[in-house]
């Protein structure tokens, strides 16, 4: 991954804010500056940045400056730090699109925390726009969602293998996507313009399956009234695909283990062998090594099929890979029912991460979508998914010994009195603390230990003006002095 990239706009130069000794701290950083607002305007307008600092020391008005550096580069994430603060500039710059205004005389120590969440803010952003660009179009290996170590082996082990045409074994417990595993694999191989040609050897009747595997001659049976070709000779030249090899009955694995030895298939009834180029990507949800062991399984198809094996982790070991799936199904379920403003709440993602899944990501697919479906306005809650999503989160949310509002019963529900406790917990600490600090948000936010950004949006949430605490302050002093 690249290192952050920022531009600096001072006419102060380097040693405006001591940049060096900032960017010493924060390494690995690439800087570029510029001495002027429209220099500053050129520059992010011909590069990619992930960040700007805008200092205003000249007079000029802060929001007017971040408005140019904006109309450069819209998405931008721009500090101001201003020479002359004041309330209204902070308020204007923040509602023009700022990502976080400092004063100057205050920036040296608050700069840094201002960046840290400006950039983490940025690659969430940047993550979302990738989830959206990916609901636009089918699955590719590109487009696998998840950034787990776990994953990341995955990634890693089909790179390795794909441009080889050794046979793979893919395992994994149901809904962990080995499908698609399989057809990256196809896809980076050599035979990617060839078939790919998928069988589910626990779906079709061990009657059926050896003619659907190898094919069958005019005459090999009853109801057989033409020559049919296998799926094996379908595949020549690409890649067979075996879903749940397990489920092979013992007589056909011993004919697929010669198919894939002699590399020549035979078709129920015929008396000559057609020879075959095929590669076999297997998958199977069981524990094949234990059927190897009990002899359900032949050891010399499995050692013929398992050159490589690649084994994929339950969702629930995939740790915030779920918050990424879930987003991206909200997202592509929503552009499917035409429904593209409806997201999850925060409640319901916290929910979806303490539940198990044993259907892995097909199963919160399925979630997802039915939340959606149910959702009744723009948001899909906790109440538009499953009892039993809801009921394992519960057992592992703190309980409440009564209700927020006093009662010991009520009918609103768990999630819905935490998020109003948790509402009247902020607006209340909120109000202690900038009463405290006579409305300095600086200080306020020192104390907090958090950003002043992250400040700013919360009292942007309650409503909350922090000019009025200072107002307050002023008609205290002027009441003690007799003004």
């Amino acid at each position: 991954m690249r290192q952050p990239r920022i531009a600096i706009i001072d006419p102060a130069g380097p040693e405006g804010l001591k940049y060096s000794r900032l960017v010493a701290r924060l390494q690995p950083l690439e800087v570029q500056q510029a001495a002027t607002v429209a220099a500053g305007a050129k520059l992010v307008r011909g590069d990619s940045f992930d960040i700007a600092v805008l200092t205003v020391r000249d007079g000029s008005l802060a929001v007017d400056l971040l408005a140019e550096v904006l109309q450069a580069d819209p998405d931008l994430p721009v500090v101001v730090v201003d020479a002359g603060p004041d309330a209204e500039a902070a308020r204007a710059c923040l509602r023009r699109g700022a990502a976080d205004y400092l004063p100057l005389a205050n920036a040296d120590r608050d700069l840094e925390d201002a960046l840290v969440e400006a950039l983490t803010n940025a690659r969430h952003r940047s993550a979302e726009q990738a989830l959206r660009r990916a609901v636009e179009r089918p699955y590719t290996f590109e487009d696998f969602i998840g950034e787990s170590p776990p994953m990341r082996q995955v990634y890693n082990l089909i790179e390795r293998v794909a441009a080889s045409s050794v046979d793979v074994l893919i395992t994994g417990e149901t809904g962990t996507g080995k499908e698609l595993v399989a057809r990256a694999i196809h896809r980076r191989s050599r035979r990617a313009d060839s078939p790919f040609v998928p069988i589910d050897c626990g779906a079709i009747p061990d009657a059926l399956l050896e003619s659907e595997l190898f094919g069958h001659e005019r005459g090999a049976f009853t109801g057989a009234d033409a020559r049919r070709i296998g799926l094996v000779e379908v595949a020549d030249g690409g890649t067979l695909f075996l879903d749940e090899v397990a489920e092979l009955p013992p007589s056909l694995q011993a004919k697929l283990l010669r198919v894939l030895q002699e590399r020549r298939v035979r078709r129920v009834g015929a008396r000559k062998e057609t020879p075959v180029d095929v590669r076999v990507v297997a998958a199977t949800s069981r524990d094949i090594d234990a059927m190897v062991e009990n002899g359900s399984f032949r050891r010399d198809l499995f050692y013929r099929i398992n050159v490589v094996r690649i084994g994929l982790p339950p969702l629930r070991q995939r740790g915030d890979d779920i918050g990424l799936l879930a987003e991206f199904f909200a997202l592509r379920a929503g552009r499917e029912m035409g429904r593209e403003a409806v997201r999850l709440s925060t409640d319901a993602y916290q929910v979806l991460r303490h539940y198990p899944w044993p259907g892995n990501v097909r199963e919160l697919q399925n979630v997802i979508r039915r939340a959606l479906a149910l959702a009744t306005g723009e948001v899909a809650g906790v109440d538009d998914l499953p009892d039993e999503i809801i009921a394992a989160s519960g057992r592992q949310e703190p309980a409440l010994a009564v209700s927020c509002n006093g009662s010991a019963g009520g009918g609103t529900g768990f999630f819905t009195e935490r998020g109003a406790y948790v509402a009247r917990f902020e607006r209340q600490y909120l109000t202690a603390l900038l009463t405290r600090h006579a409305g300095d948000v600086s200080a306020a936010a020192k104390e907090a230990k958090v950003p002043r950004g992250t400040l700013y949006r919360l009292l942007k949430s309650h409503e909350i003006d922090a000019a009025s605490f200072r107002n307050q302050r002023d008609i205290r002093q002027s009441a003690a002095t007799g003004d």
